[in-house]
């Protein structure tokens, strides 16, 4: 079992996570004069990226992008990328190039064919990652019984960006989806995963004991990726 580590508040919690990317980030940025952070969209990393985005860590170097995305333009209310433009690229951090996911092609595959073309060119290696779990165990648009999911956590892709179709028979998601792929995480510098509140992290325990095969959190640590889970029981 990876080990959990607990703050006693959301405040300690999201300095916790903001701290650590920026850490990370920065030494990129001095080491390779450029760096590459995804993260998600959603309410759950907004006190994290509102801290974030004060860092002074040479943002004009740093690419931002998201782990996965609604497959709808900025302007819809579904859009994660709104959450990135609103809240952490702000301040300093408006400098930062942001890479989106999300491009009207004619088809959701497309739009991901073109979204990994342009994560390669922003330099193909996360250097820091921020993940954040369902309560059915879902990362990024890795969810449960969707066709596409076996695909997403094979360790022997190539990292990359794939369409999700919305799920069966009223399963999730309820949209079209592009998510980035294990892959990805696997050859990431850093990836923390954010919880809060009790019952996800009962969730992450019962995941983490799954199959690999099925289940993300599983997925994860069969593969080794880098992972910190930061939990705290405030929601």
């Amino acid at each position: 079992m990876v080990e959990i580590e607990t703050f006693p508040t959301l405040d300690t919690w999201a300095a916790s996570i903001a701290g650590r990317i920026e850490e990370t980030l920065g030494a990129a940025v001095l080491d390779n004069g450029r760096a590459l952070f995804a993260g998600p969209g959603g309410s759950t990393p907004a006190p994290v990226y509102a801290r974030l985005a004060q860092a002074d860590i040479g943002w004009d170097r740093i690419a931002v992008t998201l782990v996965d995305e609604r497959y709808v333009p900025e302007t819809s209310p579904e859009s994660n990328a709104r959450l990135i433009r609103d809240v952490l690229l702000q301040g300093p951090a408006a400098a930062a190039r942001f890479v989106p996911l999300y491009h009207p092609a004619v088809t959701v595959d497309r739009a991901a064919a073109i979204a990994a073309h342009a994560l390669a060119e922003a330099g193909g290696r996360f250097d820091a990652v921020l993940l954040g779990m369902g309560e059915d165990g879902h990362i990024c648009s890795m969810f449960p019984n969707s066709p596409t999911l076996k695909t997403l956590l094979s360790p022997t892709l190539k990292p990359t960006v794939l369409g999700v179709p919305h799920g069966r028979d009223g399963m999730a998601p309820s949209l079209v989806r592009l998510s980035i792929n294990l892959p990805y995480l696997m050859t990431a510098g850093r990836v923390i995963l954010g919880l809060k509140g009790a019952e996800k992290r009962a969730a992450f325990e019962r995941e983490a004991a799954g199959d690999p095969a099925i289940q993300p959190i599983a997925a994860l640590i069969a593969a080794k990726v880098p992972l910190e889970v930061v939990w705290t029981e405030a929601n």
